[in-house]
């Protein structure tokens, strides 16, 4: 079901995630949420949530990458 405000998010997320990644997830999980609501939408006969989860974590990583040393989040450097 669609979170409320980052509070709310699962801990895999707020205890791993900076708060503006977190902003992140949460819109991203609650668009998709409202957008793969027909299970003909999903990939593979996944769940709405298990959808709504991919969708948000692919959001997430459009800005920030998972440093391999220290394992946390940071906002990816921009190319020029």
């Amino acid at each position: 079901m669609p979170y409320r405000q980052i509070e709310d998010l699962p801990a895999s997320v707020k205890g791993h995630l900076p708060v503006h990644a977190q902003e992140i997830y949460l819109k991203a999980f609650n668009a998709a949420w409202d957008e793969y609501r027909d299970p003909g939408e999903r990939r593979a006969h996944e769940s709405r949530e298990a959808t709504a989860h991919k969708v948000a974590w692919a959001a997430v990583k459009t800005t920030y990458v998972k440093d391999e040393m220290s394992g946390q989040w940071r906002v990816k450097a921009h190319r020029q």
